[in-house]
């Protein structure tokens, strides 16, 4: 069977959308057919045998548009494997302890074990100074967090084939 793969995120400056293409391109050279889309361009998951939703996080939570994605598909993903991730964390070391055992937005909890998420990932973001805006600087100068690029590119690669192993267990091999 060939499987096709919906992966959807939500990202402000654009690290989370690299880390989906990456995801989607491991499953592409698997044999899987797959979209990557912005989860607010998504319209129907019809087409799609596996979903994988990502999104950035800021404060504890996720982009409006990840949020919205997971109510209005609840139903059906109920019916879909899924898998879910969030980036965001800055900082050398596991991303988890970094933020204090976080993993993800309490308030989607609830959807994320409705549909039974087949695994929820957390991976470490970035933050390039130059794509902020005047008011996102104005935190970056208060709350001086870590800039710089921590994603974890082996991390996400092996996370990616694990889906690959899951949906199709002799591509793993």
């Amino acid at each position: 069977m060939t499987y096709r793969i919906l992966v959807a995120y939500a990202s402000k400056h654009g690290a989370t959308a690299e880390i989906a293409r990456k995801i989607g391109d491991i499953l592409g050279q698997a044999g899987l057919k797959v979209n990557v889309l912005p989860a607010d361009k998504v319209i129907d998951l019809t087409p799609f045998d596996a979903v994988v939703l990502g999104s950035a996080v800021y404060a504890g939570s996720w982009c409006q548009e990840a949020i919205k994605f997971l109510e209005d598909y609840k139903t059906l993903l109920t019916k879909l494997p899924v898998w879910l991730f969030s980036s965001g964390p800055m900082g050398e070391g596991d991303p988890v302890s970094l933020v204090n055992g976080w993993h993800f937005p309490s308030a989607q909890r609830p959807i994320a074990d409705r549909i039974h998420a087949r695994d929820i990932a957390l991976f470490h973001g970035a933050i390039d100074l130059e794509k902020l805006n005047f008011a996102e600087k104005q935190i970056v100068k208060e709350f001086k967090p870590l800039l710089g690029d921590y994603r974890d590119w082996d991390a996400i690669t092996k996370w990616a084939v694990s889906i690959v192993a899951s949906l199709r267990p002799e591509v793993a091999e």
